[in-house]
């Protein structure tokens, strides 16, 4: 399966020495300011004492960088606007933040459909997004430009969902791993176990739940929350490789095993393992009921760690987190250590641009992508690096959180992506409503697989007429 490859390498990042010999070297990123770039754009107009008029132009940059919780992705991007802006002559940037299921499923398919998306924006890789405006010619080829920068061997090996017939259309900024978060102080204090095994999880939900306190924190109003939950279900109780096999016909939501995961979920719901009333709950209602010592546990990206050190919103319980990966389910199959690692959020660039604004691409390109700011999205946010990094670079990693999302990663056997990398964006949608649905108790587990696989089975039959 592709995805193994991506966690083989990502989950190198805890051995430094490994990463030594294909990060570039031990040098200081604070000092490079990130890989050596080849040709990039010039500093500034003044380097080579010209005169002329500098020709003044704004640039799209549509960007989900959007709330408390992205503020530390946001800071980094706020850098590289404006170490770009200093570096490209006259270039003035306009930034566009929307909430990431607005830019991904109403936004962006309008833009791109009209032919006017913007310069650079976020982008999710897979069938639905990157490959598909990729087929239809509206992202940028940037192929030679990871030549020209000398980025081609720098990225792990997470740009395949990004990818049309060898060419590159996108850059991931970085990846996750999906797990429990749980308290440790409340499970000392009622004296659980850690839940790395299904028994010492199960009981750990339910003593918590004896004693008034909710086992999962979770905000389901934006579905792709719970959905992380039933992708790891699906990923584990049907196998790995089920999640790739639906836009193949390999693997059927509707088949048994596929079924058994809503089913686990919908058990977990009745027996009020959730956050009640968690359809009318935001995502970061989830992690306040957390911090609060409403809940024990949550389950979530690791990108979440971020959120738990002495300056963020959750230091109420800072030094009182750890981080595991779901335990082995009875009658899983496949690998029951396999973890959802994934690289799909990252950056496209129009196809529509003028010798300007391809400087400025070229531009923004070196300045995100570059082992400064590889390191800081790891160290401030949780992110794992979409890249190499250098041997100096993963020694400054001491976040204890961190280390254990790495843990999780050494510790697993395979990996498989969410689905909504893979599927075609009206299936992923799907999902989302017939989740909800099954929350509320307005269908089962088998009429919500059986419409999500209908949805497949036309997008399946759609792909293969074009």
């Amino acid at each position: 399966m592709k995805k193994t490859c991506t966690f083989v390498l990502a989950a190198t990042l805890a051995l430094s020495a490994l990463l030594a010999g294909c990060g570039g070297g031990g040098s200081d990123p604070a000092s490079t300011g990130g890989t050596d770039t080849g040709s990039s754009p010039p500093a500034s107009s003044g380097e080579s004492g010209s005169t002329d008029k500098v020709e003044k132009f704004t640039m799209s940059l549509r960007h989900i960088q959007i709330g408390e919780p992205q503020k530390f992705r946001k800071a980094i991007l706020d850098d590289v606007v404006k170490k770009t802006e200093e570096e490209v002559p006259g270039l003035k940037f306009e930034l566009d933040g929307l909430e990431d299921s607005v830019n991904r499923f109403t936004k962006l398919p309008a833009e791109m459909a009209a032919g006017n998306p913007p310069k650079i924006m976020s982008l999710f890789g897979g069938a639905g997004d990157a490959q598909k405006y990729a087929k239809a010619g509206r992202l940028l080829d940037l192929t030679p430009i990871l030549e020209e920068l000398g980025l081609k061997d720098k990225f792990l090996n997470v740009l395949d969902p990004f990818s049309v017939d060898g060419k590159v259309y996108g850059l991931p900024i970085g990846g996750n791993a999906e797990g429990i978060f749980y308290n440790t102080d409340i499970f000392q204090q009622y004296g659980l176990n850690p839940p790395t095994t299904w028994d010492d999880l199960i009981k750990a939900a339910d003593t918590l739940k004896e004693n008034g306190i909710t086992p999962f924190a979770v905000g389901s109003k934006g579905a792709w929350v719970p959905n992380m939950t039933i992708n790891t279900f699906i990923g584990r109780l049907a196998g790995p490789e089920t999640i790739t096999g639906f836009t193949t016909g390999a693997a059927k939501w509707n088949s048994p095993d596929v079924v058994a995961a809503y089913t686990l979920y919908k058990e977990w719901v009745d027996k009020g393992y959730f956050t009640k009333g968690e359809l009318g709950k935001e995502y970061g209602d989830m992690l306040n009921d957390f911090v609060a010592g409403k809940a024990g546990m949550m389950f979530d990206g690791s990108w979440r760690s971020s959120a738990f050190k002495n300056d963020a919103v959750g230091a109420a319980v800072a030094g009182k987190v750890a981080f595991v990966s779901l335990p082995p389910l009875p009658n899983g199959k496949g690998d029951q250590t396999s973890v959802n690692a994934n690289y799909g959020e990252g950056y496209g660039f129009s196809a529509d641009l003028n010798d300007n604004e391809l400087k400025a691409v070229k531009a923004f390109i070196k300045n995100m992508y570059s082992d400064e700011m590889q390191l800081r999205g790891l160290l401030e946010d949780g992110v794992l690096p979409s890249m190499k990094l250098s041997e100096a670079s993963v020694a400054q990693v001491s976040d204890p959180l961190v280390k254990q999302v790495l843990d999780v990663l050494n510790g697993a056997g395979a990996t498989f992506p969410h689905f909504d990398s893979v599927v075609q964006s009206k299936v992923y949608t799907e999902t989302e409503t017939q989740l909800q649905k099954l929350i509320a108790g307005n269908v089962t587990p088998q009429e919500a697989a059986d419409a999500i696989q209908k949805v497949q089975d036309a997008e399946n039959a759609a792909a293969a007429a074009e």
